[in-house]
């Protein structure tokens, strides 16, 4: 799976799909980062970060804020949401998806295939540093089978994810 590596390419093309969107900034408390998503997907605010559902429920996404401390833990509650909601990731698929710039920030991938109780899902967690000492932990999981026809807002997401200065 590629979505998060059809970031650079997309991002010229993604911005109008985000007309009817929400722009959260997180942590609230104190924000290091900013990211727009629609409406249709319930975006909200957790605990360590924001995530958001698309209103078909075929893709999951969030984002996590970690520090050093911090990281090893943020990583391990979001396997540990992934395995309490039914999803069970192929360990033998794992996959390091590369390297990739978004507005500023370097991001690393690492993808799985598994199942869920509906079939066929890709999982990714990706890792972005807005700010020094911050680590951002993308979490992806998504349907195989429908998952893809959300490309262009999975491309919205990410490329209007900027550190906030």
């Amino acid at each position: 799976m590629k979505k998060m590596l059809l970031v650079a390419s997309a991002m010229a093309f993604a911005f109008p799909l985000l007309a009817q969107a929400e722009t959260l900034k997180f942590p609230s408390d104190a924000p290091i980062a900013s990211v727009t998503i629609p409406h249709s997907w319930a975006p909200k605010e957790t605990e360590t970060g924001i995530d958001a559902t698309s209103d078909d429920s075929a893709v999951y996404f969030s984002i996590d804020v970690a520090d050093e401390k911090s990281s090893d833990k943020v990583v391990s509650d979001a396997i540990d949401f992934l395995t309490k909601s039914g999803v069970k990731i192929d360990p033998a698929t794992q996959k390091d998806e590369g390297d990739n710039t978004i507005n500023g920030m370097k991001m690393s991938t690492l993808g799985w295939q598994g199942t869920d109780n509906d079939g066929a899902v890709d999982v990714e967690l990706a890792f972005l540093s807005p700010v020094p000492g911050k680590l951002l932990v993308v979490t992806y999981w998504g349907s195989k089978d429908s998952g893809s026809k959300h490309d262009k807002e999975l491309t919205s997401i990410l490329s209007s994810l900027v550190a906030v200065k």
